[in-house]
């Protein structure tokens, strides 16, 4: 448990006792960590979730929302709700693509690029997704998408030759192979260290969200944006199957009801700033551009190439998945 501090360890392990020692639920609290500041809509959406389960459960089960990774770092949300240190966490889906090619799939480039075929794409993986996490003890209670991942540059680019040889930002295994695939270096960088890697010059450009770019006022530091809508990727919350299985039926309900109302607000959401946020860049004095013919081309051809490696990777149940969102 690195990331967790001995306080918030000796608050875990208090939290976990709660409603076990006299078998009653009462009064239970969960701690949820999620990696994004209070600003984003993803941890909107988290803290409109918890409020709605305290509400709904009359307050016998009240969720404590950790956000920016305050309680626990991003990297290690996943493992942390595994092993029971905590009950319930968020996270960037695509961040886990080495424990199972399905939590990889809404990072294949080119292949949801609007809302409306993320939302399919999502239909179509849903059992998939929920049954890796279900091998792991964990339950999938919503997700919540940002808006299309676009590219940012301090320059004009119209292919890919205008990118070569950059450092790139990473942020899961598919992006590291995207910016592979683009000749640029990939770099791992977490969210919150976007404005200073920039500032240092430890990355050039990267393949983001315009929220994110809003969020790190990116106008500060970077000046092009290039709307290629490359993926829709979402983050997920999930809780650990135990801890859910110990609450008594009306409060698992409870919080079943507020996931989907959650899922529905987040992918609302992720709609509307996907244009507010893009106009935000604009009216700050970035540079907003459609990509060139050529870059879309190319770009394209990079979204064939590593939809063709993710369905080597994941077999005949990446192939069904695969099947089942060209025939939606």
């Amino acid at each position: 448990m690195k990331s967790v501090t001995k306080k918030a360890a000796l608050m875990l392990a208090s939290v976990l006792s709660l409603g076990t020692a006299t078998g009653s639920y009462a009064e239970t609290r969960w701690e949820m960590p999620t990696p994004y500041g209070d600003g984003t809509h993803q941890t909107q959406v988290a803290r409109g979730f918890a409020e709605e389960v305290s509400e709904k459960s009359g307050g016998k089960l009240t969720i404590n929302v950790h956000s920016g990774g305050s309680l626990i770092k991003h990297p290690e949300i996943h493992r942390a709700v595994k092993t029971r240190q905590v009950q319930i966490g968020e996270v960037f889906i695509g961040r886990l693509g080495n424990i199972n090619p399905i939590y990889k799939l809404d990072n294949i480039p080119f292949l949801a690029t609007d809302f409306d075929s993320a939302e399919k794409l999502y239909q179509a993986s849903k059992p998939a997704l929920s049954k890796a996490l279900a091998k792991e003890n964990l339950i999938l209670l919503y997700t919540s998408p940002w808006p299309a991942q676009d590219l940012y540059s301090n320059k004009a680019v119209n292919s890919l030759a205008d990118l070569s040889g950059l450092k790139m930002r990473s942020y899961s295994p598919t992006t590291s192979r995207l910016a592979d695939l683009m000749g640029t270096t990939p770099v791992n960088i977490p969210f919150s260290d976007v404005a200073q890697a920039f500032t240092t010059n430890a990355i050039d450009a990267m393949v983001t969200s315009p929220s994110t770019g809003v969020n790190s006022q990116s106008w500060d530091y970077i000046s092009n944006f290039t709307t290629i809508h490359a993926w829709i990727p979402k983050n997920m919350v999930f809780a650990n199957k135990k801890m859910f299985d110990r609450l008594d039926a009306d409060t698992q309900q409870v919080i079943l009801t507020a996931a989907a109302n959650a899922e529905k607000n987040g992918w609302a959401l992720g709609r509307k700033l996907a244009v507010e946020h893009t106009d935000t860049l604009a009216d700050n004095g970035m540079t907003v551009t459609a990509p060139s013919a050529q870059l879309e081309t190319e770009l394209r051809a990079i979204g064939d190439t590593m939809i063709g490696e993710w369905l080597d990777e994941a077999g005949a149940s990446g192939q069904a998945v695969f099947d089942n969102y060209k025939a939606l």
